[in-house]
């Protein structure tokens, strides 16, 4: 059983707004002071928007894209103590329009030390045991330290440049990669991570264009398991309604899911846009479109999550499946107090 000190809604929290087209819209309640923000339209199709303090505000990467970082005014134009200010940019205030906003925090800024490759800004939480880091490539393979004190399971590296994002996963191991901003089944190549596992203090890139190019900036968003709080897994699916189980320590705030193989879009599922089970309503991190409803979907447990679809988007039988996913509540929580379950 997941056994924590701290709350997951002190390092993570879904919130939900209406836009209103104007300048200066707060959003707050999130509960901390926000590292990293991802928004999207729910109502509209709109592009997947993912702002951080390292990088900077105004400042955007699309998670559905591979076009470059954009600087826009009209974006998010401040970060606050509990949440952050949208200026009049319809990806994330238009008029009526509703959205959903996933919400980290990192804090660290300084102290971080070792590796080859030193990342110009960065922001660590070694508590949850995530981070954000800036850095500008070499061309060459490179380490960099990350300072959580535990193994990065996921990173999701994009360049400032046009190009399509990366993403590494421990349970597909560090021979392959995926791509984030597309559907596609996952890859093998040593010029993303050559062929090296991350560690507790380091992990490496080598030379594709998508993580370490000479003189071209970069940003990377790594997260460790952290019982109670995050964890990177997988399962193999039975295309059965009475789908597999998996058990992840925690009930789920946030859950998204690609199929390992087949030409499938990555799905989305949370607590707030889904306040019951099954959970049917996903916004799909590598498209624009809008929510839309898969039918049975996913259920949220106390201690993890079951699948309830029966089809290849997350549940094709025989197929390999990666998840991401953080947590609402601990199954345990601080002094061994049992966590409040959905």
């Amino acid at each position: 059983m997941a056994y924590i000190n701290f709350k997951p809604t002190d390092f993570f929290n879904t919130l939900l707004y209406t836009g209103n087209g104007s300048a200066g819209n707060a959003q707050t309640g999130v509960g901390f002071a926000p590292d990293m923000v991802w928004i999207k339209s729910r109502s509209n199709a709109q592009k997947q928007c993912l702002f951080d303090t390292v990088r900077g505000v105004q400042k955007v990467v699309y998670p559905s894209e591979s076009s470059a970082e954009v600087t826009d005014a009209a974006l998010v134009t401040a970060f606050g103590s509990d949440g952050y200010t949208v200026g009049t940019d319809s990806d994330i205030n238009g008029s009526g329009w509703t959205y959903v906003n996933w919400n980290w925090k990192m804090g660290t800024t300084s102290g971080l030390s070792g590796g080859s490759l030193t990342p110009s800004a960065y922001s660590i939480n070694t508590t949850a045991k995530q981070g954000i880091y800036k850095y500008t490539g070499t061309g060459s393979t490179a380490t960099i330290a990350h300072g959580l004190g535990a193994t990065p399971t996921a990173m999701f590296i994009k360049t400032l440049a046009t190009e399509n994002w990366a993403v590494y996963s421990k349970s597909m191991g560090n021979t392959k990669y995926s791509i984030l901003n597309t559907y596609g089944s996952i890859q093998t190549g040593t010029a993303f991570w050559n062929d090296t596992s991350p560690t507790d203090t380091v992990f490496t890139i080598k030379d594709n264009v998508s993580v370490n190019t000479s003189g071209q900036d970069y940003v990377a968003y790594v997260f460790c398991d952290t019982p109670g709080y995050f964890q990177q897994g997988s399962y193999i699916g039975n295309g059965n309604a009475n789908g597999p189980m998996c058990f992840t320590g925690f009930s789920p705030a946030y859950i998204f899911i690609k199929n390992d193989a087949d030409s499938e879009n990555w799905h989305g599922y949370d607590n707030k846009r889904n306040t019951y089970n099954v959970r049917s309503l996903t916004l799909d991190p590598d498209q624009s479109i809008a929510e839309y409803t898969i039918a049975d979907g996913v259920d949220f447990l106390a201690n993890g999550f079951k699948l309830r679809i029966s089809a290849s988007a997350c549940n094709g039988s025989g197929a390999t499946y990666r998840y991401f996913a953080w947590a609402a509540n601990p199954l345990i929580g601080s002094g061994g107090t049992p966590g409040l379950g959905i």
